[in-house]
């Protein structure tokens, strides 16, 4: 009797088994930073130490504020490089490659069985490929930088089984937007969450997205596991999604969600499609089938971001992003810029955006006079289209 977190927790501290509040002093199998980085090594530095422990198990990815947008930001960046040539880090992406989530999985540092630690709390996306992957902190990342180990608590865990076949126009942003609304915020505070049922038949981008949001539960990992396990789990959820409609989490909490009928009609000014939750191209792909041929509704800004340079040149060969120029959108570098209001793309107050980001609360994307919609790609696509947050099944 296991469940997938002490199965991977168990090898990476090598012990035979470990049990849910149990302390383990694990070995990473990689160690993920973004633009953070220049944080992490202010701190590794403190330590003493002059090599890192691997210099091929770090991996750096700059796409928080790509391309810099401030002298502080440029700084960072450099100090960042500096260090990647002193240090000889095989696995650095500097600014034209993508976000640091998608990269990883894509560049197959992402895999199943494999504890891997970032700094960055949607770290939790690699659990969509079997991962133990969750965020953690500066420091704790210069500890690790310098032994390749973490102490970690064994989480309890919780098994959630997705039943039924999804409504046309629903999709996996909306059924964990519908898991949240039901567990909150802090329904899964430092526990495991296995996922079963209808789910393990999506593609990978949707489980990604699943992994990725849970983490706005509290989630300390959000693992689709490779086989079946059999607990014990602390709980276990099911939840049926084929009466399930489009989800919109409102103001200024994830967890504040509602059906797409109760605030359709809601003038909007922005729509984001993109980030780490749903910039991939399936996400694009359906938001484009929806736009052909039909223009952004006037006095609405549509900001496209890929999550990848990858992804951004399969849609350029698909013909998207021409959909999306032709529509109106501006189509921008892969990166977070506008998900954390960073730049390319922030609120004044008063202003309203609809986004297929992943968080919401006040002030998150600009000011904190401003309003935050989270939604699938296709409910954005259709808001963006008609001004208003629209339901996808009627645009």
């Amino acid at each position: 009797m296991v469940t997938v977190a002490e199965e991977i927790l168990a090898r990476a501290s090598g012990m035979e088994e470990v049990k849910p509040g149990d302390i383990v002093n694990a070995n990473v199998d990689y160690a993920m930073s973004h633009d953070n980085a220049a944080l992490v090594i202010k701190k590794f530095k403190q330590i003493g130490k002059e090599r890192v422990w691997d210099n091929e198990k770090i991996v750096i990815i700059l796409d928080h504020r790509t391309p810099a947008n401030t002298i502080k930001t440029a700084e960072g960046h450099r100090s960042i490089r500096e260090f990647v040539k002193e240090q000889g880090i095989k696995n650095f992406y500097d600014i034209n490659r993508g976000i640091c989530h998608q990269v990883m999985i894509e560049e197959g540092f992402a895999s199943t069985g494999k504890l891997i630690v970032g700094t960055d709390s949607h770290t939790t996306s690699y659990g969509a490929v079997g991962a133990f992957s969750t965020g953690i902190g500066a420091t704790e990342m210069a500890a690790v930088w310098a032994t390749g180990k973490i102490w970690l608590r064994v989480p309890e865990s919780y098994k959630i089984v997705i039943e039924g076949e999804l409504p046309e126009m629903v999709f996996s942003k909306d059924i964990i937007l519908n898991i949240i609304k039901h567990l909150r915020s802090d329904g899964a505070n430092y526990r495991a969450c296995e996922f079963y049922g209808t789910v393990e038949n999506m593609s990978l981008a949707s489980k990604i997205v699943i992994s990725n949001m849970s983490m706005e539960m509290g989630a300390k990992a959000a693992i689709f596991p490779s086989e079946k396990y059999d607990g014990p789990y602390e709980k276990e959820f099911e939840f049926d999604v084929s009466g399930l409609s489009p989800q919109i989490a409102c103001p200024h909490t994830v967890d504040n969600v509602k059906d797409v009928e109760e605030v359709e009609g809601k003038k909007i000014n922005q729509a984001v499609l993109g980030s780490c939750t749903n910039g991939r191209l399936e996400d694009l792909r359906i938001a484009a089938s929806m736009m052909e041929g039909r223009k952004v509704a006037e006095g609405v800004r549509m900001l496209v971001f890929p999550a990848s340079i990858n992804v951004y040149k399969d849609a350029l060969k698909e013909g998207l992003i021409e959909t999306f120029v032709e529509a109106g959108a501006l189509v921008l570098n892969p990166g977070c810029g506008p998900c954390l209001g960073a730049h390319e793309g922030i609120l004044a107050a008063g202003e309203v955006a609809i986004a297929s980001t992943n968080r919401n609360f006040r002030g998150r994307m600009g000011s904190r006079d401003s309003e935050v919609y989270l939604a699938s790609p296709a409910t954005v696509a259709a808001s963006a289209l008609k001004g208003e947050i629209a339901d996808p099944r009627k645009v």
